[in-house]
């Protein structure tokens, strides 16, 4: 399974996101998925994959030109797809993705999984969509998806394959989950 993952290219400033993103990475290594993310080397994308792999896996990175101009790529992956835009990379990582992870990530990480949202709610895509919930970092976002629903703006059906996961185990049973119903 491809598995596709939205993250920060910066750490943040509390060392548990690195710990969980190595985690994250180790699993989806070890596990026989093949990650697929934003193809840079820096901040929490770079540790999630050299964790994959170190753990034996392969990695998809997708970099828009003007990051591969700056040097942002992660050298060693297992295949970089290069984009014109941010545009063409958002399409071509939806495209290889079987199941989607939201990790803690700042304005770019919103604004590419709320794109998977939409699908998922227009019936265009069929797959788990997974906030990585860790130490509460969506607590809002879950909020709002439920204000959206008690205001009549969407509907318990248009979001049921969001997932808000407090742990990896969590995660894996939401991907497990998806993968039984497709059999």
């Amino acid at each position: 399974m491809n598995i596709t993952v939205y993250l920060a290219s910066s750490t943040g400033n509390d060392s548990k996101f690195e710990e969980a993103v190595k985690e994250l990475g180790s699993w989806i290594g070890a596990s026989g998925n093949t990650l697929v993310y934003g193809g840079s080397k820096t901040g929490l994308m770079g540790e999630l994959a050299q964790s994959v792999l170190q753990a034996g896996g392969k990695v998809i990175g997708v970099e828009p030109q003007f990051f591969i101009d700056e040097d942002y790529q992660y050298e060693g992956l297992t295949q970089l797809i290069i984009t014109k835009d941010m545009a063409e990379r958002k399409t071509k990582m939806i495209e290889l993705g079987n199941a989607f992870i939201a990790f803690p990530g700042g304005v770019g990480t919103l604004e590419e999984v709320s794109e998977i949202m939409s699908k998922l709610s227009l019936g265009h895509l069929h797959a788990p969509c997974i906030y990585y919930n860790l130490d509460g970092y969506y607590d809002d976002v879950k909020h709002f998806l439920q204000q959206m629903i008690l205001k009549g703006f969407s509907s318990a059906e248009k979001q049921q394959s969001l997932y808000f996961a407090e742990s990896l185990e969590e995660i894996k049973e939401f991907i497990e989950i998806k993968e039984l119903t497709r059999i």
